[in-house]
């Protein structure tokens, strides 16, 4: 009980009820109740509304009452020390120095002022009242206390605010109330020294006020501090009187951004020394998460489809393909539930008429029929299973829907009273429930939204008892008003909780526990049956504080521990996620066993790029056990908070984080509407997106461009066992704490991730990790380790040796030395909010032309699309330069214009035959070969004069005097004329068929083919091409018959020596040819196209025809005769093709 001094006149103005005064007159208060009915009794008397700072606080009125009851106590100390005596030697000292007449006067006046119970009540005059004795003590003596206690209190400036029940300037002019004290002070200071610093009696009760003049909760701080050695018991009523001031003050001021704090491992309450992690089944670490809330996303789905989608079973399966696409395999789904029908009205009620409840407000673990129920479900299920995607639930097991049935039928599984816990509060809104056995009312004031009562009141009809029971709460905000609180301590409860988690765990392999954290027995005993001095975060739950000891005894394990081993046990392959916060990540994964846990640290701080905060929290994490950091589950948002977009915008800040998220171990998880852009925030009750917004399309652009791709390689990130994290030195030697670097993979595969959180630029190297505890699975050591990059790249080269690697957010590849990043590491510059995602790394030995070592220096530093396209380009420069000049649509196009001039435009021929001059010279030197230099190209000119004839009629071979010859010539003018692209396929082989050297020589042929891919100069082909306008199909049979006519040019000089049904079978086994003639399967018969072939006899011919006229050593007769007897070759071939019907082994059957 505490007490204090309440005036006459105070007890009549507010009716206090008076069951609460003891006989001394002072009011006693059993407990925080009492008080509250107290204050309520004042309060209801003050104009609120106009001044409500003059609201009394329960807590105040509580820590004044017992400041007096202790400074009783200590009064009581001192004269059992020192004897009883002592006060009675006061009491005649003070008759001796006023008088007995101005003594008894003062005594008299007190007892009018704060008159005793029986003289309240006038039972008893002051005069018979002053003359009785209370056992051996006189209750003129007992007065004489309390005066002492009311000149302390009026002396206190923390009581100020609520002097009006105690104020002594009555006494002080009626008497002389001054005079006895200042005669008290004197007398004190003769007597012998008290308490731990030594002091007078009266010096030493008035230290308290005079430490701390403002605070009544300070001043009980300051005697629990310096006075703990005399409380005894009253050390856990004055830590309760400080919780149910911190209660107070939580109402007053409820949120506000709670600083971030980097977790110190192994310290506190957490026991952290226990290691009891849950192992993985081989798919959990593959798990890529995206959330969505259920009603919304069906609502967006119908618009995005034009159509109703109301049912899961609905979802069109191009939604799963797309999810599966970009590298998802969890989906989770919020609200599924049967949800309270009490929360949907509540919600409507407060202002949103088509609100749903909300996902956490569930009546029952039934899948909502409003979605279609358990077999809608089932539909989905099966159809994300098909494509890697498994389906997480949510599980609610702090709390239930204030209607839901375990309401009903079992209200003692929750925390409640018997009577209200505020006597403000009143319960006269509308009726929730929907039993007429039961009566559920939420407090008015949540209705007009001027409080936010902690409890609702549930009448039972039939037995006419009425409970209040508590709302879920976490004690960091209001009280979730549609919930009712389950209480753990009953044992029934954590069964029947058990249960339900079993059987969500039977329909989902992936459960998300809502707020997990509320429900350790650290937090648990917290919020709800707080030891005395660790309450008030939950108002009115100090009064029922518990000893540690009394608690474990009602809740002797872990509630999570025997989840994680019931699931495990009965349950197995289930993924067991936790939304826990409170620095209790490693506790839930290390010693409760839970498979990942919330990882909100990496959304707050790397948002507010609190960068060295979390790069601390890795660190600490790998030296303590860095398998805890394979259990985080990362996010950039998630349903309670602000979107993704919000937080992070749209630029390279959000997708450098993005790009953490999916590559630090653990578990990623994107947000709803994250990847389209999406701004709204969904609360839990809405049935549909507000805002009218739609997806960004570039923002999805470059997610699957930067994100997705990575996300497919999340087996590389996904595990800790060689994960590192890296020290980014600039050149001045500090390292940059805003640069996030780190390395992972396995023994044949490596990832290495840049990260710059800073709106600015940086450059440095990275070499050695950061230290951590190698400790895993199979080893337990402790001993802390670091490694360079060049182990972790597992490299082996040093000086010959260089390392090619690929960023997959660009798609452009680096090299670097290996003796570089043995010695000195990795440098990078980084510009603002830079990031970088390497991977394919592969080592190579350079050769005797150091063309690795020349890239590198031409490079330096820089990245390229290809390394082996840039090596093609820096090394064979000397040759594709003039391939280039060569093969461009220019050059082409006005060749192409020439042929239709009277003469040959020799300008253009010596400009021709100077840039294949300077090819043929490179390339021979590439190849270190001897080439015929003058041969070569006294060749390629009368090639380019043969092509002329062909497409003009210019008769540069003085041949077409042959009237055969001549026709032959004309039909395959019209050719050229009807399909200009021939003319650039022809004018390309000239160009490229010595690339390897003299035709004659067969190896050349093949090898000057493989060149052409080998050194890239089909691209150079390509972009020329598609320069002219040409389409795809077109460039790409092209390409084809350039590669073949270079492979088969001296065909005709074979079809001297070997059948033509040789060669056709020889044509047909060439790839190029295959593809060209699109030669296909069709009921077990290979056809061919007949434009096609008659396209490449004609190709084949023109080739035979250059290639004749190209050997100076022929004469014209031997020309014309291989002019004629190729035309009969074609011919014969042609017929064949029309016998075949253009079936491929009737083909070769007719050429037989």
């Amino acid at each position: 009980m505490v007490e204090f001094h309440v005036s006459k006149k105070a007890r009549d103005k507010y009716n206090f009820d008076q069951s609460l005064f003891s006989l001394s007159g002072n009011v006693i208060f059993a407990n925080f109740h009492s008080v509250r009915q107290f204050a309520q009794n004042i309060n209801a008397k003050q104009d609120l509304v106009n001044y409500p700072e003059k609201a009394i606080q329960a807590g105040q009125i509580n820590a004044l009452g017992l400041i007096d009851e202790i400074f009783h106590y200590v009064v009581q100390e001192y004269l059992r020390e020192y004897g009883r005596d002592t006060w009675t030697e006061l009491f005649d000292h003070l008759k001796e120095i006023l008088g007995d007449d101005e003594f008894s006067n003062i005594l008299y006046q007190f007892s009018s002022e704060f008159p005793p119970l029986v003289v309240y009540r006038k039972e008893k005059t002051i005069e018979q009242y002053l003359s009785e004795t209370i056992g051996k003590i006189s209750t003129a003596e007992l007065t004489l206390e309390e005066i002492v206690m009311l000149w302390l209190t009026n002396k206190n400036p923390a009581t100020t605010p609520y002097s009006e029940l105690f104020d002594d300037h009555f006494l002080t002019k009626s008497s002389k109330y001054i005079q006895i004290m200042q005669e008290i002070e004197k007398f004190f200071k003769t007597k012998p020294l008290f308490g731990p610093y030594n002091q007078d009696l009266i010096t030493m009760l008035r230290s308290p006020a005079i430490a701390v003049p403002h605070s009544l909760s300070g001043q009980l701080e300051y005697i629990r501090q310096k006075w703990a050695s005399l409380l005894g018991n009253y050390l856990y009523r004055l830590l309760g009187s400080l919780d149910l001031i911190r209660e107070e003050q939580r109402m007053i001021f409820i949120g506000g951004n709670t600083p971030t704090v980097v977790p110190e491992f192994g310290l506190g309450y957490q026991n952290l020394d226990i290691e009891r992690f849950s192992p993985d089944s081989d798919w959990m670490p593959k798990v890529i998460m995206i959330a969505k809330n259920t009603y919304v996303w069906l609502s967006q789905l119908s618009k995005r489809f034009n159509r109703n989608i109301q049912y899961l079973n609905e979802i069109p399966d191009e939604v799963l393909d797309e999810l599966s696409r970009w590298g998802f395999t969890g989906l989770w789904l919020i609200g599924l539930w049967e949800r309270s029908s009490s929360s949907k009205r509540i919600k409507q009620m407060c202002g949103n008429p088509d609100a749903v409840a909300s996902a956490y407000s569930l009546a029952r673990y039934d899948i909502a029929q409003d979605l279609g129920g358990e077999l809608a479900y089932q539909n989905l299920k099966d159809r994300c299973a098909i494509r890697g995607i498994r389906l997480a639930s949510d599980m609610v097991p702090n709390h239930m829907g204030i209607d839901s049935s375990w309401v009903y039928d079992h209200p003692d599984w929750f925390v409640n009273l018997d009577y209200s816990p505020f006597p403000a509060y009143t319960f006269n809104g509308p009726d929730l429930s929907t039993s007429p056995q039961v009566s559920i009312n939420l407090e008015d004031h949540y209705y007009d939204r001027t409080d936010a009562a902690v409890v609702f009141k549930r009448y039972d009809h039939n037995s006419g008892q009425t409970k209040f029971i508590y709302h879920g709460n976490d004690g960091t905000s209001m009280p979730w008003n549609d919930t009712a609180q389950l209480n753990y301590l009953i044992p029934e409860v954590r069964e029947a909780v058990i249960q339900t988690i079993l059987a969500v765990a039977r329909r989902f392999p992936i459960i998300r526990f809502d707020a997990a954290m509320t429900l350790t027995k650290k937090h648990y005993q917290r919020l709800w049956f707080p030891h005395p001095g660790t309450g008030g975060d939950i108002p009115s739950r100090a009064d029922y504080s518990l000893s540690k000891e009394d608690f474990d005894r009602l809740m002797p394990e872990e509630f999570w521990r025997e989840v994680v081993d019931r699931v495990a046990a009965e349950v197995p392959d289930t993924l067991l996620l936790a939304e826990a916060f409170w620095l209790m990540e490693g506790y839930f994964v290390r010693t409760l066993g839970m498979h990942r846990v919330y990882n909100s640290a990496f959304m707050n701080m790397l948002r507010n790029e609190e960068n060295q905060k979390y790069r601390l929290l890795i660190k600490n994490t790998l030296e303590f056990d860095s398998r805890i950091l394979k259990r985080y589950v990362n996010f950039m948002n998630n349903p309670d908070e602000k979107t993704a977009v919000e937080q992070f915008g749209k630029g390279d800040k959000y997708f450098g984080i993005c790009l953490l998220m999916a590559t630090m171990p653990g578990l990623p998880m994107f947000g709803h509407g994250q990847i389209e852009g999406f701004s709204e925030k969904y609360g839990m009750e809405y049935y549909r997106p507000y805002w009218d917004e739609s997806p960004d399309g570039y923002l999805i652009y470059r997610h699957e461009h930067q994100v997705f791709p990575i996300l497919h390689k999340r087996y590389l990130f996904a595990d800790v066992i060689n994960f590192l994290l890296y020290d980014f030195y600039t050149e001045f030697g500090n390292v940059d704490e805003n640069v996030f670097a780190y390395s992972n993979g396995n023994n044949y595969e490596h990832g290495l991730v840049i990260y710059h959180n800073f709106y600015g630029s940086t450059k440095g190297w990275i070499k050695t990790s950061t230290a951590y505890n190698p400790k895993n699975e199979t080893n337990d050591t402790i001993e802390l380790v670091k490694k360079d990059i060049y182990n972790a790249l597992n490299l082996h080269g040093t000086a010959n040796h260089y390392v090619i690697f690929k960023d997959f957010t660009t798609n452009l590849e680096y090299i670097r030395r290996s003796q570089e990043i043995l010695e000195r590491g990795l440098f990078f510059e980084l510009s603002a909010y830079q990031y970088h995602v390497f991977m394919d790394f592969r080592e190579v030995e350079d050769d005797y032309f150091q063309k690795f070592s020349r890239l590198a220096d031409y490079l330096n530093g820089g990245g390229v699309p290809s390394i082996e396209t840039a090596l093609n380009e820096h090394i064979l420069a000397p040759v594709l330069d003039p391939v280039r000049e060569l093969i461009n649509p220019g050059i082409l196009e006005k060749v192409q214009i020439s042929t239709g001039e009277a003469e040959l435009d020799e300008e253009l021929l010596s400009q021709i035959l100077d840039s294949q001059s300077r090819m043929l010279y490179a390339s021979s030197t590439q190849l270190n070969k001897n080439f015929d230099l003058e041969k070569l190209l006294k060749a390629t000119k009368t090639a380019m004069e043969t092509l002329f004839s062909l497409s003009s009629e210019l008769d540069t071979q003085n041949i077409i005097r042959s009237k055969k010859v001549k026709q032959i010539y004309a039909g395959l003018k019209q050719d050229l004329i009807k399909n200009p692209q021939n003319f650039n396929i022809i004018l390309i082989w000239i160009i490229l068929r010595f690339l390897a050297g003299n035709s004659n020589e067969t190896n050349n042929l093949s090898l000057s083919r493989s060149l052409i891919d080998e050194w890239q100069i089909n691209k150079i082909i390509e972009n020329a091409l598609f320069g002219l306008g040409m389409d795809p199909q077109k460039v790409y049979k092209s390409g084809l018959a350039i590669k073949y006519l270079i492979q088969h040019q001296n065909w005709f000089d074979e079809s001297k020596s070997t059948s033509l049904q040789s060669l056709l079978n020889g044509w047909i086994s060439d790839d190029s040819i295959r593809s060209y003639l699109e030669i296909n399967r069709y009921k077990d018969v290979l056809w061919f196209n007949k434009e096609a072939f008659e396209d490449f006899l004609t190709l084949m011919e023109m080739v035979t025809i250059i290639d004749s006229a190209s050997h100076a050593e022929k004469t014209a007769t031997e020309h014309i005769e291989d002019v004629m007897f190729c035309d009969l070759l074609i011919q014969k071939l042609d017929k064949s093709k029309e016998k075949s019907e253009y079936q491929l082994m009737k083909l070769i059957e007719e050429i037989g």
